[in-house]
């Protein structure tokens, strides 16, 4: 998995590279088959966003979030992320099994 981490008009800190990569190993774990992910960091005025592109295989998810915290939004996004995880596997994990019971 190749994780890329930029900013746009912010510095990205060792703290914050860290708190991302710590944050994103719970998609990693309910989703081991993620091939890259692009997040990235930007300050527009007083709001803190956050954006990421997960591209797994046959799919590309992308979320952001915004708030006035930076730590605030990369938890927001993580959920959001999450959810989104979830909801593909579930389709992904659907689909193989029709395809196990139709060539029955």
């Amino acid at each position: 998995m190749n994780l890329t981490i930029t900013g746009h008009h912010i510095d990205v800190t060792p703290a914050i590279r860290e708190y991302v990569t710590d944050k994103l190993s719970k998609i990693t774990r309910h989703f081991d088959q993620v091939i890259d992910i692009n997040v990235t960091l930007a300050v527009e005025k007083l709001v803190q966003k956050v954006e990421v592109n997960v591209h797994v295989s046959g799919k590309d998810i992308f979320a952001e979030s915004d708030n006035a915290d930076m730590y605030a939004a990369i938890d927001t996004l993580i959920d959001k992320l999450d959810r989104q995880v979830l909801k593909h596997k579930e389709k992904n994990g659907e689909r193989r099994n029709n395809l196990k019971h139709q060539s029955a």
